[in-house]
């Protein structure tokens, strides 16, 4: 049988392939996402048996064997699946993001309906440009928040301002051990009548607006934003420039599809559409002769 840790009834696998135990994320003497040796006797027995070096042979049995050191893991050191432009801003009665459900590989369209709004509690939604895995993992780290909570059956759970602040705090501390999650995230929602928008970058920066925008956006979108958004404008309205802007990106990004989803927030609950279309029109004048006043185009 295989063997286990003393005291934690987990079972190391002999080769290393078995799933690594979830680890304890919450720490609050060195921050949180990360947790020392020593925390979870299972996690580390488990660590150090994929970080042993291995033995191998060759395929034809010929030669002598071989040792490889491992090495450090360098996963996300360089973002792979990544989404683009996420929009947000503040409206008379909540306040609404938008993004759409692509994630490409590289400059591959290769993922196109990935929903890239997720709930948080019933008073917060959270979205991300960046890499899709380390997202993930950011995703995990709330699960353990909202299920303490839930947990703690005293019916209160986090409000929108907490769960940035606490992303925040883990954005940076990732920064500082030279291991960002390679994301930027718009964090938005409605609590005790107060309607909340902000954005975290990758290395913990982070600011509060009426509209913001991660990504190519915020070349693309602000400029928008500031010329037509104000904080009393009605959700049709609303949603009329974010339909606006998102036409905008989509016809600047290659990394960006006409597959769209708005979320909204209110004092009443909030909602994920379905995925969408905006209208396009390619058929400019400009755009059927885009080589006509360029000379040396092809």
């Amino acid at each position: 049988p295989p063997p286990t840790v003393e005291g934690t009834g987990f079972e190391i696998s002999a080769r290393g392939d078995r799933m690594i135990p979830t680890r304890v994320s919450h720490n609050p003497i060195i921050g949180p996402g990360v947790v020392p040796f020593g925390v979870d006797p299972a996690y580390d027995a488990q660590y150090k048996l994929n970080q042993a070096p291995r033995s191998h042979v060759a395929s034809h049995g010929q030669g002598k064997p071989f040792t490889v050191e491992p090495g450090p893991h360098q996963r996300t050191q360089y973002p792979y699946v990544t989404g683009t432009t996420v929009l947000g801003c503040k409206y008379k009665d909540g306040v609404m993001i938008a993004c759409d459900t692509l994630c490409c590989y590289g400059s591959t369209k290769r993922y196109k309906s990935v929903e890239r709004i997720k709930k948080v509690n019933s008073s917060t939604i959270i979205s991300f440009t960046g890499e899709l895995s380390d997202f993930h993992y950011i995703i995990s780290l709330l699960e353990e928040l909202d299920t303490t909570d839930y947990c703690e059956d005293d019916g209160s759970e986090l409000a929108p301002w907490e769960i940035y602040s606490y992303l925040c705090r883990v954005m940076y501390n990732r920064r500082n051990k030279f291991d960002p999650l390679w994301n930027s995230l718009v964090v938005a929602g409605v609590k005790h009548g107060r309607t909340f928008l902000g954005t975290v970058g990758m290395i913990g920066q982070h600011y509060e607006d009426s509209h913001l925008a991660a990504g190519f956006g915020n070349h693309m979108a602000r400029p928008l934003f500031r010329e037509k958004h104000t904080d009393d404008m009605s959700e049709e309205d609303a949603r009329k420039l974010m339909e606006e802007c998102l036409r905008a990106c989509l016809m600047r990004d290659k990394t960006m599809m006409n597959k769209f989803q708005i979320a909204k927030v209110t004092a009443g609950g909030l909602e994920i559409s379905e995925p969408f279309q905006v209208p396009m029109n390619w058929g400019y004048e400009k755009f059927k002769d885009p080589t006509k006043h360029a000379v040396g185009a092809w």
